[in-house]
């Protein structure tokens, strides 16, 4: 390993220490007491007189002033001021920390707790223990890692320097966990589906494709556990719902990431309305628990979840931004035709139902802050849904927006085999036309189908873009650990 100047001082420390006897990265440590217990229990602790190891990284702080010297320790459950003075620690711990110790180093400290002069609660230290040494120093300016593409690359780096961001992650995990138990709270089944499938569907999107060498056999990462989960409905669970990875062959944007996490739930006996409910519940209690309001703030926007959602047609949204009906605009000319007369700016696509997709895409979403649930979408994009009683051209669908985002897909599940084998027919047809992303006949759920399944509403929340929103950061890589990046040269 070619190593610089500077991990090249660290590393002379290390290789001083070891000769000495210190073994550089000891197997365990003799911690009694995490920070953020100690610095909920401070007073007390103080009280009783108690010596207390805590372990953590040295962070900001770092410095000597004669014979004292300070530091900052982070053990990840918070940061804690270390102060050493060579009258109490001793000559031998006080030069170790001088001498052997730097930044980033990992460390255990023995000592009892003060206040100092300045109100800082502190443990001062008796012993010292390198548990890790620290071979890259920090950045250059490391009170923040500012190059976003660096901190991304580095996420571990991130992490070290910016606790902020630790704080996001802090946030995504208690999304999970309150929506985990809002659906078991009633009664939804948490269930597991294949990752790996041999026809992909449940969404409109290309798969990632491998092969099974044994079987030799190609094989899909799965676009959505929607088809397996509606098997289960089937079998006879009353609801079942599953937060996982999905993956799509797709873009990478804002809020768009290959790799993303989905939740979908599946309710029998329910309907699209009930399931417009569950969101409204679900999400503000979320938003509740996570940031103790129901009135989020996201990109300088004040988001009301506390208060039923609004309902748009998606027809008349698009009338009222475009001026063009797409009830009567029924074929891909037509639309098309209608789309220049209007002098409209969006690209040309080759289905009808692409082509409604994104003249809602580009001229009604953006404008869709408030939580809102554009209903009713048509047949043509909405491959499992169910029909409209009035409105048979049309599906018993919404989709779930807040600042401009989709954030969940819900609708009534088409539980009829013959209309739902004509529809995947009408998607190969659009397959053949291409449309790249058009469902797959998949004639084991249609098998399925005709064991009969109940009246049944489903939803796929997006986990990544709800933690944008509650976490307010202007792209989905902020709120992914480790997002897809393109590779260096």
């Amino acid at each position: 390993m070619e190593l610089n100047d500077l991990q090249a001082q660290r590393l002379a420390k290390l290789e001083r220490l070891r000769e000495a006897g210190h073994p550089g990265y000891p197997a365990r440590t003799g911690r009694t007491h995490r920070v953020s217990e100690v610095l909920d229990n401070f007073d007390q602790l103080v009280e009783q007189g108690a010596t207390l190891t805590l372990a953590g990284r040295i962070l900001g702080g770092r410095r000597v002033m004669g014979k004292i010297a300070f530091a900052h320790m982070d053990d990840g459950s918070g940061s804690i001021q270390l102060w050493l003075s060579r009258g109490d620690a001793g000559e031998e711990t006080f030069a170790h920390f001088r001498d052997d110790l730097d930044t980033f180093d990992i460390v255990e400290a023995t000592g009892t707790l003060r206040l100092t002069q300045k109100g800082e609660k502190s443990l001062f230290v008796q012993s010292l223990k390198l548990l890790a040494k620290a071979l890259n120093p920090p950045p250059e300016k490391w009170e923040g890692l500012k190059d976003v593409e660096e901190r991304l690359r580095q996420r571990y780096l991130d992490l070290i320097v910016n606790d902020d961001r630790r704080e996001i992650f802090r946030k995504r995990a208690r999304i999970i966990t309150v929506m985990r138990r809002f659906l078991d709270e009633r009664d939804f089944v948490e269930v597991e589906t294949p990752t790996l499938q041999p026809l992909y569907g449940g969404a409109a999107a290309r798969p990632f494709t491998t092969f099974h060498n044994q079987l030799g056999q190609s094989l899909y990462m799965r676009i959505a556990s929607e088809l397996y989960l509606k098997r289960l409905i089937v079998g006879g669970f009353a609801g079942v719902y599953e937060i996982g990875k999905n993956f799509r062959n797709e873009g990478v944007d804002r809020s768009h990431n290959p790799e993303f996490t989905m939740m979908e739930c599946y309710q029998a006996y329910a309907d699209y309305e009930d399931i417009m409910r569950l969101v409204e519940d679900m999400l503000r209690e979320i938003a509740q628990e996570v940031t103790g309001s129901t009135t989020v703030s996201y990109q300088g926007q004040q988001l009301d979840f506390g208060s039923s959602w609004a309902r748009v047609p998606l027809a008349e949204a698009i009338a009222e931004k475009t001026g063009i009906d797409i009830s009567r605009s029924t074929d891909l000319a037509a639309l098309q035709a209608e789309i220049k007369a209007a002098n409209l700016k969006v690209e040309f696509k080759t289905t009808w139902a692409k082509q409604v997709d994104e003249l809602f895409s580009e001229y009604v979403q953006p404008a869709l802050v408030q939580p809102t649930f554009v209903v009713d979408y048509p047949v043509e994009l909405s491959p499992l849904a169910k029909r409209k009683d009035d409105q048979p051209t049309f599906t018993e669908r919404f989709e779930a927006f807040v600042a401009g985002m989709e954030v969940g897909n819900a609708f009534s599940e088409l539980n009829d085999p013959l209309d739902q084998e004509q529809r995947f027919l009408e998607q190969g047809r659009d397959y053949a036309a291409g449309d790249a992303e058009a469902h797959q006949m998949d004639s084991d759920y249609i098998n399925a189908l005709m064991y009969g399944m109940p009246p049944t509403g489903g939803l796929g929340i997006g986990i990544d873009r709800l933690a944008m929103v509650l976490t307010d950061q202007s792209t989905i890589r902020e709120v992914i650990l480790f997002p897809h990046m393109r590779q260096k040269e």
